[in-house]
């Protein structure tokens, strides 16, 4: 086990296979029936690449995740708590994670997910309106985005205006397929660059393929 170039996440050699682990924050517990590795005294998760777009990223070459330990964190379109859960390894004990998504069921399960892990809390709540939820979150060091809907890049900006700080973090996995199905994937990453850049200081983009296809990672800082 070995440090990555990313702050908190860790990578192991198997083979010819890259994979990647962050540090449990609470030790014997699994998330998603990935694997718990021990290596002197500390305990690591296996993060699936292919369940996780942001793992992806980092194995396309991501230099940078804008995430570090001790920070704050809006994740939007959290789901059952899959990415949510390696963010909240990532930033520890002294950093937070606003899990929010849109569908109830998926929130329970967030809840029984924040049982266990006390950095971060389930906000049932539609991304597309953020001054619902405004009393619920604070500011934030990363805004993290993961909804496949077409207006994608209007739902990212709108909350990183409203919650994300001066010179904070903010990703979008951009899916293709969710915001036009006619054009190719390539044109549709480039409309949505155009659109974001002129509010956001784009410093990587990866396309996620072959791990996420039709999928490309916005990794931008505001200005």
């Amino acid at each position: 086990m070995r440090n990555s170039r990313i702050f908190e996440v860790f990578e192991q050699r198997k083979g010819k296979r890259t994979s990647l682990y962050t540090q449990n924050l609470v030790p014997g517990k699994k998330v998603y029936g990935e694997d718990l590795v021990t290596m002197e005294g500390v305990e690591y998760r296996e993060w699936n690449h292919n369940r996780s777009k942001l793992a992806a990223a980092i194995l396309k070459g991501s230099p940078n995740i804008g995430m570090r330990k001790g920070d704050t964190v809006l994740y939007l379109g959290a789901s059952s708590g899959t990415t949510p859960s390696h963010v909240s390894d990532i930033v520890g004990k002294k950093g937070f994670v606003f899990a929010l998504d849109f569908a109830p069921r998926v929130v329970r399960q967030l809840v029984y997910l924040c049982e266990e892990r006390e950095n971060i809390t389930p906000i049932l709540g539609d991304a597309n309106k953020p001054d619902t939820y405004a009393d619920k979150v604070c500011l934030v060091d990363v805004v993290y985005m993961d909804i496949a809907q077409r207006n994608q890049e209007e739902i990212f900006l709108k909350n990183c205006k409203a919650f994300l700080k001066k010179e904070g973090y903010a990703l979008l996995a951009v899916k293709a397929r969710s915001i036009d199905v006619t054009k190719k994937p390539r044109q549709i990453f480039e409309k949505v660059r155009k659109v974001i850049e002129k509010e956001l200081t784009i410093i990587d983009s990866r396309i996620l393929d072959p791990f996420e296809k039709d999928h490309c990672m916005f990794i931008c800082k505001k200005k």
